[in-house]
């Protein structure tokens, strides 16, 4: 670079000097390039502030970082008490300044991140290395070196499906102009990188990346209204225009080219495996936003994005495909469908594939206006004019495939024709299978109402399990509704109704395909089952008869230990009825189960969550296989260790053998969809993870045999960590005090981040609390308690029965069995973001001193003890010694996260002293802002 590379070097990233250990044999090193981005955008951020705020502003937030790192290093209390004073002397403005800055540097730290690992993939794969863990090559590389062929690589694809389900969470806090605005820097920083720039060229970039980032200083972060559902359903269809669309056409073009590579004698055709899905707009469970006519808003903006981007393309292939019949031939086929097209110009006479773009253009536009609402209401659109269904267009665009590829044009035929035309198949006219949730015990009520008016049956909530089941059954067969027009109802009991009547609705608009799946909260008995296929009776979509249908997979979700433990027995007596088992085989004999990962470690903490998932997957495993139904499992994992998160390849991989069986749903949540999705090609990457995962513990990791010993040993660390996180979360007197003072969890709910309710009820109780709240509360105060807290009590004990020879079975357990490994690799990455000087501070909050030093002794406690066993188990000298790259990564943002701690501990003091200065909820709501992004799986 003529002039940044060199202008980098000796530039901190804040505008100061290069650290003394940024020595000159580190030129080479592979990471200097990611060091230099960060510093060229913290020196631009600094001149920034410099000439917006003015020297003092930019030497306090100087001050501040460097007392932060000072304190982090060793607890140092002259730093603390330096850090206090300073921050306690802040002004309210210079409060919400302050913030806004180590936000800002937070969000550039994780943009030079991701650019940095998009620059080492392309690096690896211009070297010709061996292909990446975690990639389709690998994944075929694999499956060859196994012996595995195209036979059974076509019949995995064939009966796969691969579905990340896009969830909204109050942790993705960011506007949709703050992203444009991280983009458009991210996008320069990125030119730069690929293209050999001239000193003018380079003049021109830098001074283009400090408008960008002067944009993004002058723009507001924070929304100044409650986010809404509607907000969040744009938010996630953001994800769509930036990485979706395009990316997963392109990914199921490199699979088909690596399956054609690698096994050239052989035709492969992949189905539409990998698809999509969405809860934004359709989970109600607790938040009482979420209405029939929020879920018509969803489905409408979804086609909306689906349709008009397909119309776009359709506009660019038009300009593209200008061949003449005068130069090339088309296929008969080709010629009706340019026929068909309405009336062009004079010059576009001898361009059929024009021609027969414009008619699939005017179809496409007819097709739009017929689903979209607004427009549906101006009058009527002929079903001609019309496409009835996405399959009808695919077999359009097939048609000019065809014609390019026997004629002379497979190579331009191989481009934007091949995406759309995959793009059609995959996201249809609905983009996404949107999924309806409720609470078990909404659906009790509603139908206990419906027995009450509709039959005269009294008290249903009051009857024992066996005589709901009955009562159930009866009436599922019996052809008749409960529900009649002429009977007033309670709200709640209209509100659900309405769901499910706007669900058929829709179905008929969008297809099946739009609204698939409906899933139970809470499902703790078969009569959970049952109720919803009663209220889907009720809408029209159930019909009973000698042969029943069902329009939606019913889906249980066990979140609880309880639950989890109970789930194979519950599975099995719903087998075991025959009307169910019509239903299923309705359905294409598969049945999905949801597991739960959030509740589940709020109910039992970590270790014992993930060993009852482990568990209760074996037991369905073995439920099914008896019954001769397929399983299909949705993962409901969070951004967090704590609710389930982590590498979603090696998560895979280390599920129970049997359990993925070439299909999985996982959700993604959170600012964890932003950091995996945000960058196009980061994006792709992990739509690729995805696949390769499920291939691979398909086809490779099925028939792997866990030891019995290892098993046993799980079984009694479980017990002994279940044991401590109940005693500390549930027995301890005052637990709860504490939790709502030392954490910003009272705030999260004041200061409505997020549409959904922190509380399923009003109440204080744990129990009560939503999972997501609860871990993104300890996330902030970073103690990351819902990510380890129990291991070390649960070791110290292990190791008391069983002495050395526990330990060396706990290393093997760790070297050999892929659950044990990611179980303890996640928990290394929590302990690592942890950080117990900033947590004391928040701890500090609680004015009962005896309290205090109670419950943050004894976390502080069994931290100590955590790290010391995790070290020993995976023979580690530090935290993420394995993982150096992971490692960096954090303390890349460290400098930026830890400030925004120390101003949300200030900000919280004050606020809940008595000030009603808004500046102050603003300086809160700005750092859990920043210490989220900064974080990037804090939820």
């Amino acid at each position: 670079m003529a002039g940044r590379r060199e202008a980098t070097v000796g530039v901190h990233c804040l505008g100061g000097a290069m650290n003394p250990g940024d020595r000159l044999d580190q030129v080479l090193d592979k990471d200097l390039p990611l060091r230099e981005d960060i510093r060229l955008l913290g020196r631009l951020l600094g001149d920034t502030l410099r000439e917006q705020e003015g020297g003092e502003t930019f030497n306090l937030i100087e001050s501040v970082r460097h007392t932060a790192v000072r304190f982090r290093r060793d607890g140092d209390q002259e730093a603390r008490a330096e850090l206090e004073a300073m921050l306690c002397g802040l002004s309210r403005d210079a409060t919400v300044l302050v913030a806004r800055a180590f936000t800002y540097f937070s969000q550039l730290s994780n943009i030079a991140e991701d650019l940095h690992h998009v620059r080492r993939r392309r690096a690896y794969q211009l070297a010709g290395s061996s292909p990446q863990e975690g990639g389709m090559a690998r994944a075929f590389q694999r499956a060859a070196d196994a012996g595995l062929g195209p036979e059974e690589l076509q019949a995995f694809f064939s009966g796969a499906l691969v579905s990340p389900v896009l969830t909204a969470h109050p942790t993705e806090v960011q506007r949709k102009s703050i992203l444009d605005c991280q983009r458009d820097i991210a996008g320069l920083l990125e030119e730069h990188d690929r293209l050999q720039l001239t000193p003018e060229e380079d003049a021109l970039n830098e001074a283009e990346l400090r408008r960008a980032i002067l944009s993004l200083w002058q723009t507001r972060i924070l929304r100044e209204l409650r986010l809404g559902v509607q907000d969040e359903i744009d938010n996630g269809l953001s994800f769509y225009h930036t990485t979706f669309l395009q990316q997963l056409p392109r990914l199921y073009a490199d699979i088909e080219d690596l399956l054609v590579a690698r096994w050239p004698e052989s035709s492969f055709r992949i189905p539409a495996f990998f698809k999509l899905g969405s809860w934004i707009g359709g989970d109600r469970d607790g938040n009482p936003y979420v209405t029939h006519g929020v879920t018509r808003y969803a489905l409408a903006r979804q086609s909306s994005v689906a349709l008009n981007y397909y119309l776009a393309q359709i506009v660019q292939l038009r300009m593209e495909l200008s061949q003449s019949i005068r130069l090339v031939r088309v296929t008969p086929e080709l010629e009706t469908l340019a026929a068909r097209s309405p009336k062009e110009s004079e010059h576009r006479r001898d361009e059929p594939y024009r021609l027969a773009l414009s008619g699939i253009y005017s179809r496409l536009t007819a097709t739009r206006q017929a689903l979209d609402y607004s427009a549906s209401e101006h009058g009527a659109i002929s079903k001609s004019d019309l496409y009835i269904d996405p399959g009808e267009l695919e077999r359009d665009l097939q048609t000019i495939v065809d014609s390019l590829t026997r004629n002379g044009s497979a190579r331009v035929a191989a481009g934007r024709l091949r995406a759309l035309r995959r793009a059609v198949q995959v996201f249809g006219f609905h983009l996404a299978p949107l999924d309806l949730r409720q609470h078990s015990g909404v659906h009790e009520q509603v139908v206990a109402e419906l027995f009450q008016v509709g039959a005269q049956r009294e008290n249903y909530q009051a009857l024992d399990e066996a005589e709901r089941r009955r009562w159930l059954l009866e009436e599922l067969m019996l052809p008749r509704l409960l529900r009649s027009p002429y009977f007033s109802y309670s709200a709640e009991t209209e509100k659900e109704l309405q769901i499910f009547a706007a669900a058929a609705e829709l179905q008929q608009r969008y297809s099946a395909d739009a609204l698939p799946a409906y899933i139970i909260s809470s499902s703790t008995d078969v009569s959970d089952i049952l109720e919803a296929a009663l209220l889907l009776k009720e809408a029209g979509l159930m019909h009973p008869g000698s042969r029943p249908r069902l329009a939606m997979n019913i889906v249980p979700l066990f979140e609880t230990i309880a639950d989890l433990r109970a789930c194979g027995c519950i599975m099995d007596e719903l087998l075991s009825l025959p009307l169910y088992r019509k239903l299923l085989e309705d359905r294409g004999g598969v049945q999905e189960i949801m597991v739960g990962y959030s509740d589940s470690n709020k109910d039992g903490g970590y270790l014992t969550s993930n060993w009852e998932l482990y568990k209760a997957e074996i037991s369905l495993v073995e439920v099914f296989r008896r019954h001769g139904v397929q399983l299909r499992l949705f993962h409901g994992r969070g951004g967090t260790v704590g609710r389930g998160g982590g590498p979603s390849y090696e998560a895979i991989l280390a599920q129970p053998p049997g359990s993925v069986a070439g299909q999985i749903r996982i959700t993604e949540q959170g600012e964890v969809i932003g950091s995996k999705y945000a960058n196009p090609e980061i994006g792709r990457r992990n739509l690729e993870t995805l696949v390769a995962a499920t291939l691979e513990a398909t086809l490779l990791d099925c028939h792997t045999r866990v030891e019995s010993v290892y098993l046993d040993a799980m079984d009694e660390l479980s017990e002994e960590a279940y044991r401590a996180y109940r005693l500390l979360v549930y027995d301890t007197p005052g637990f709860v005090n504490f939790f709502r003072t030392a954490t910003p969890i009272s705030e999260i709910g004041e200061l409505h981040v997020g549409s959904r309710p922190s509380y399923r009820k009003t109440s204080d109780r744990i129990e009560d609390l939503r999972a997501i709240p609860w871990v993104f509360s300890w996330s902030l105060a970073r103690i990351m308690l819902p990510g380890w807290f129990g291991f070390g009590t649960a070791v110290d004990a292990f190791l008391e029965r069983r002495g050395k020879p526990g330990m060396r079975l706990l290393r093997e357990m760790y070297r050999r069995w892929s659950f044990f490994r990611t179980l303890l690799s996640n928990m290394d990455m929590v302990l690592f973001k942890s950080d117990v000087h900033i947590a004391s501070r928040y701890a500090e909050l609680m004015g009962d001193a005896e309290l205090r030093e109670d419950v943050f002794g004894r976390i502080r406690e069994e931290m100590q003890r955590s790290i010391e066993h995790l070290l020993a188990v995976t023979e580690q000298t530090e935290l993420l010694e394995s993982n150096p790259l992971l490692a960096r990564s954090f303390r890349n943002r460290v400098p930026y996260i830890d400030p925004l701690n120390h101003l949300q501990v200030e900000a919280l003091r004050r606020y809940r002293s008595g000030s009603t200065d808004d500046r102050i909820k603003h300086a809160i709501l700005l750092t859990i802002n920043g210490i989220a992004a900064g974080l990037r799986n804090s939820g």
